[in-house]
């Protein structure tokens, strides 16, 4: 039985008076934040998502096919889909056009109204009118029933009534858009940010087709995927060995909750779980994920004891997901997040449901293929092991770090501050650099870490192993959080964490072997914005006394057109070139210097970058480098 088919309603029961309203507009310009999250990139493709949410709901509701989305030359987004198009008419209740509702209302749309759409995304019928309200410009143009009906919008204000501008026989809404420079702190939409939304929902939709092109570069793609969310997981684990193949499927029906869910085992040690609702990813999960992991515990425990592979021994919920990539995707009515940009799903409904479903399906699939379920029991007891030999290191560490003298590193530097909101540690490469960075630091609150070469791949090495690294351990130490599933952000030493590497291929490399330490074993460190990247200048460009200091090339031509005809032009090879003065000025000066913090902006995506750069298979790092080769050498994840 076709889930999303059963969801939808006659189309006759989705018409004008379907709409609902709760009225005003201006307090999203007054504070976007609570709607779209922020107003910085983030917030700006938050509109886009909004946009192409509604013609998702129109997929999932059995009556749309298709969603094309535009990045037009002219920096504008437009969507269109091929549903009903948004009802028009006059809504007897309110005394005006359905459309102009939909547009104007703040909380106006058929998602209020469980005739018009059993599940849906998008911001509760916020969605459209939130980006009209942030947009200097709109154009929404519906066909339906035989007509083309149009309405143009200056920040959320009609220009006219709904007019009908010609005939038509298909159906669908059409939304232009340009977003307001007053409320965004950038315009500019990044084509990899959506291409990666727009792939997701294809994924988790197998039905929709979703065209994606930039016309600024003449870049598209089609996103359409028959195989749903089992494509999806091995989409995920194409840098990584699975060993199991297939996934393992799972859908079904429960409390009105309809779930997808696929999971497969990697050689890895990492997990990655994702979940969604109503196709709407939740970074911070919530009750679905809460029944999943539950389940997936206690039905893995309850076979293996059973059939004799667990005597003794009961796995914990971080054995049993050791290497795991799954999605969890589900789609119900009405369902309650914790936050207005839908993080974390509160429905306890969908723990029950979730939890119920997998104690019953996973068993069985495990009854019917016992040489998968001995896989997995076989990866999570090693999981297991790896656990209890880790701990033991990490209590022989603390132990040795109490007993001995001086219980922080050697090589480091440490600042006469103690408190660890006001200081700093620098991560340098090389001894020659550490040396400058030591001298040339303000002593008070800058600590000084040199490192020896490059540390220790973790995202190749099994975590009881990782102290085996001198580097780590002296790292793990400084920092002071512990390291791995039980690090504590709350008794770090420092709250400003910099990287600061050459600025070659040796360094980038170095930087990334330092951020997926911290990611994948001391990842609240990243959540929390406490790891920064240096960004040391490439020239210095002088002229008898007088000196700049150029992060660019376009900065370097500019200062030497400055400076004038005899300007002298130095590359900077390494950190160790420069004296402790010339690195203080112009790399660790908090008045002078320049720094990138490190953000998540998707977490999905960081996983799978980190997975690609630092995993073992070589072809789809090689596939990343060539789409990413005309790009800057620092990424922002």
């Amino acid at each position: 039985m076709d889930g999303n088919k059963q969801q939808g309603l006659r189309d006759a029961e989705y018409n004008a008076d379907s709409i609902v309203a709760l009225k005003g507009l201006e307090a999203v310009r007054k504070r976007p934040g609570m709607y779209i999250g922020s107003t910085d990139s983030r917030g700006l493709h938050h509109l886009v998502y909004e946009v192409v949410d509604n013609g998702i709901d129109e997929v999932m509701a059995g009556y749309a096919k298709t969603v094309n989305v535009y990045i037009n030359e002219d920096g504008s987004v437009t969507v269109n889909d091929d549903g009903r198009g948004i009802p028009v008419g006059l809504n007897k209740e309110e005394g005006k056009d359905a459309l102009e509702m939909c547009l104007t209302d703040l909380h106006a749309g058929g998602k209020f109204n469980q005739n018009a759409y059993k599940v849906s995304g998008g911001l509760h019928g916020v969605g459209v009118s939130v980006v009209n309200a942030l947009s200097e410009h709109l154009i929404a143009v519906v066909e339906r029933d035989g007509k083309i009906h149009r309405q143009t919008y200056h920040i959320g204000i009609p220009d006219g009534p709904v007019e009908t501008i010609g005939v038509s026989e298909r159906t669908g809404t059409t939304i232009t858009f340009y977003p307001d420079p007053s409320i965004f702190e950038t315009t500019e939409f990044e084509y990899e940010v959506l291409q990666n939304r727009f792939r997701n929902q294809a994924f988790l939709n197998k039905e929709a087709v979703i065209y994606f092109e930039d016309k600024r570069t003449g870049r598209s793609e089609k996103f359409h995927y028959e195989g749903g969310v089992s494509e999806f997981v091995q989409y995920l684990n194409r840098s990584k060995k699975p060993i199991h193949d297939p996934p393992i499927a799972l859908i079904g029906e429960r409390y009105g909750v309809y779930m997808d869910i696929a999971l497969q085992y990697t050689d890895g040690y990492n997990e990655a779980i994702d979940a969604f609702v109503n196709t709407i990813y939740t970074p911070e999960g919530g009750a679905h994920l809460t029944g999943f992991r539950a389940s997936l515990t206690k039905t893995i425990n309850s076979y293996g004891k059973e059939n004799g592979l667990l005597k003794d021994t009961t796995l914990e919920g971080t054995d049993v997901r050791e290497g795991l990539t799954a999605i969890v995707s589900i789609r119900m009515p009405d369902p309650q997040f914790e936050g207005q940009t839908k993080a974390k799903l509160g429905s306890s409904i969908a723990q029950k449901a979730v939890s119920e479903f997998m104690n019953e399906k996973l068993a069985e699939f495990f009854l019917e293929n016992p040489a998968v379920a001995n896989i997995v029991i076989k990866k999570a007891i090693s999981a297991l092991e790896s656990r209890e030999a880790a701990r033991k290191a990490r209590d022989a560490t603390r132990r040795k770090s109490v007993l001995e003298s001086s219980s922080l590193p050697g090589k480091l530097a440490d600042c006469s501050e103690k408190d660890p909101a006001k200081c700093e540690l620098y991560i340098v490469e090389g001894e020659s650099a550490g040396g400058s960075a030591k001298q040339g630091r303000d002593r008070a609150f800058q600590a000084i870490l040199p490192l020896r070469g490059k540390i220790l791949n973790v995202e190749k090495a099994r975590p009881d192993k990782l102290l085996d690294s001198e580097e780590i351990k002296n790292l793990m130490i400084a920092i002071g959080g512990g390291i791995g599933k039980d690090f504590d952000v709350s008794k770090i030493r420092y709250h400003n964490v910099v990287i600061m590497t050459d600025a070659d291929v040796d360094g980038a490399h170095i930087g990334t072997l330092i951020l997926t330490l911290f990611y994948r074993q001391m990842k609240p460190l990243v959540e929390n914005g406490h790891v920064f990247l240096a960004m040391p200048p490439l020239y210095r460009v002088s002229k008898g006394k007088k000196e700049i200091y150029a992060y660019t090339e376009a900065e370097m031509a500019k200062a030497v057109e400055e400076l004038g005809q005899g300007a002298n032009v130095s590359r900077y090879k390494g950190l160790g070139e420069m004296n402790p003065q010339q690195l203080w000025d112009t790399t660790m000066n908090p008045e002078t210097r320049m720094m990138k913090r490190v953000e998540i902006e998707d977490s999905m995506l960081a996983d799978q970058l980190f997975s690609i750069l630092m995993g073992d298979d070589v072809e789809p790092r090689r596939e990343f480098i060539i789409e990413h080769a005309h790009e800057v050498i620092n990424l922002d994840v």
